[in-house]
């Protein structure tokens, strides 16, 4: 069995994955060997008296360190997607486009027993994506230079998440593609592409158009007594719209 890796975290939350080489930190430098040798629940120190703990990196701990070309769909808004349409475990689900591949290993991660389908059109970013996935350690992803506006190879599709600059023109390929009950669900970053995708949902028989949300997130810092939103927080990432296939 592969060992897990090591996560190294100071007292200010800096993590850092550990790959079998030396670290180089902000706060000093740590030899591969004392990080190799120590177990999980140690405490290590850099050169400059910094203590690190030593943790067993979490999914989500790796997931942080995946390369990026396109930009991502933020975790809160893949964390509200998963509550609002109740992704199981061995579903089904079709992405596209693929983008750095953020989207497909969250729930490839999450449905275990099931299927992720990743959709682009640019071979650079699918090399991302296959990257990223190998890093992570998915065996459930497949990953293909594909146009989905022409349609999608696939059939009993639990979900279909779109991140294109013109969704509503995959909403008759998700159709086809969708289980009866099943869900479609856009992610757009401007007002004129929901307002486009939702006239065409309300056109398209089989259909029902359910919300258009927005997820907002605030972090906080607490300091003694002095509490405050945090200068600089998460601001506009982009809107959510959900559908149901009838």
């Amino acid at each position: 069995m592969k060992e897990k890796e090591k996560l190294l975290i100071d007292a200010e939350g800096y993590k850092y994955l550990f790959k079998g080489n030396d670290l180089h930190t902000k706060d000093g430098f740590i030899a591969k060997e004392t990080v190799a040798t120590a177990k999980y629940g140690d405490i290590v120190q850099s050169n400059k008296g910094v203590s690190f703990h030593i943790l067993e990196a979490s999914f989500l701990d790796k997931y942080w360190k995946i390369k990026r070309n396109a930009q991502i769909i933020p975790l809160k808004d893949l964390g509200f997607i998963t509550a609002e349409v109740g992704v199981g475990n061995d579903w089904t689900i079709v992405e596209a486009g693929s983008g750095s591949g953020g989207s497909c290993c969250f729930f490839a991660h999450l449905c275990s027993l099931g299927k992720i389908y990743s959709f682009d059109i640019r071979e650079d970013y699918l090399k991302i994506v296959e990257e990223n996935i190998a890093f992570l350690g998915l065996k459930n992803v497949t990953v293909k230079q594909h146009n989905v506006y022409e349609g999608i190879p696939l059939k009993n599709v639990d979900m279909v998440l779109l991140d294109l600059p013109e969704p509503w023109l995959a909403v008759d390929a998700a159709h086809a593609a969708l289980q009866h009950g099943c869900f479609l669900v856009s992610y757009s970053p401007s007002v004129p592409q929901v307002m486009d995708f939702v006239e065409k949902i309300r056109n398209t028989e089989g259909f029902l158009y359910l919300k258009t949300c927005e997820i907002a997130e605030k972090e906080w810092d607490v300091l003694g007594r002095k509490v405050r939103p945090r200068s600089q927080s998460i601001g506009h990432s982009g809107f959510l719209t959900f559908v149901r296939k009838l």
